[in-house]
C-alpha cells in the first residue's frame, strides 16, 4: 500500500527532526556553566575576527587544565583582545585573564543566586527545546492531514498515525524533562 510508506516516511521524519531538537537543545546545556571548567562553555561564543564572527573554537584551542580554569590558546595572538571582548559581552559571567600569549578563563564557584539565574536559563532552553518538537509535530499532522485530503490516506490511518506522532512528541519532550533534572542536578551541587 503506498499509504503505508508515506506513513512510515511521515514518522520518521518527524522523530529525526524531534531528535536533532534535543541533541541542539542538550549542546545549549552543555554551554551553561555549572562549577566545573568545561571547553562546551565557550563554544558558542563568537568572535569578531578579520570581518567574520567564527566560534572561538575555530581561532583558538580550548582546554581545561584544572577543575577550575579553561585556558585559552589563540593560534594567533592578534586575536586575543577580541576574544576578551566576546567573553566579556557573552552571558558566561566569565571575566578573561591573558599574558599575551594565552587566555586565562577561571571559572569561580557558583553563588547560591547564580545558581537560580542559571537554573532560570536552563528552564528556558528546555521550554525552547519543547516548543521546537511541538512545532515539529504540529508540522507532522499539518502534512498527515493534507495527505488525508488528497486522498492518499484513511480516516483511520490519519487517526492512527496521529496518535503515533503524539507518542514520539510525549517521548521527547520526557528526554528533555530528564536533561533538564540533570542539569539542574549538576548546577545544585556544592
Amino acid at each position: 500500500m503506498p499509504d503505508d510508506d508515506l506513513i512510515k516516511e511521515l514518522l520518521g521524519e518527524t522523530e529525526t527532526r524531534m531528535q536533532k531538537s534535543i541533541e541542539v537543545t542538550r549542546h545549549d546545556l552543555a554551554g551553561i556553566r555549572t562549577g566545573r571548567a568545561n571547553p562546551g562553555l565557550v563554544e558558542k561564543v563568537e568572535v569578531e575576527y578579520y570581518g567574520s564572527r567564527l566560534p572561538i573554537t575555530q581561532v583558538a584551542t580550548v582546554t581545561a587544565p584544572e577543575p577550575r580554569l579553561l585556558v585559552i590558546a589563540p593560534w594567533d595572538k592578534q586575536v586575543i583582545p577580541a576574544i576578551e571582548r566576546a567573553i566579556l559581552k557573552s552571558d558566561l559571567g566569565l571575566n578573561p585573564a591573558s599574558d599575551g600569549n594565552v587566555i586565562r578563563l577561571p571559572v569561580p564557584q557558583l553563588t547560591e543566586e547564580t545558581r537560580r539565574n542559571l537554573i532560570k536559563l536552563v528552564h528556558k532552553r528546555i521550554e525552547e527545546g519543547k516548543v521546537a518538537v511541538r512545532n515539529i509535530r504540529r508540522e507532522g499532522i499539518e502534512h498527515l492531514r493534507a495527505f488525508k485530503k488528497d486522498g492518499e490516506v484513511g480516516e483511520d490511518e490519519e487517526k492512527r498515525t496521529e496518535d503515533q506522532v503524539q507518542k514520539q512528541t510525549d517521548r521527547c519532550i520526557h528526554d528533555l524533562e530528564q536533561l533538564q533534572k540533570a542539569k539542574e542536578a549538576e548546577l545544585l551541587e556544592v
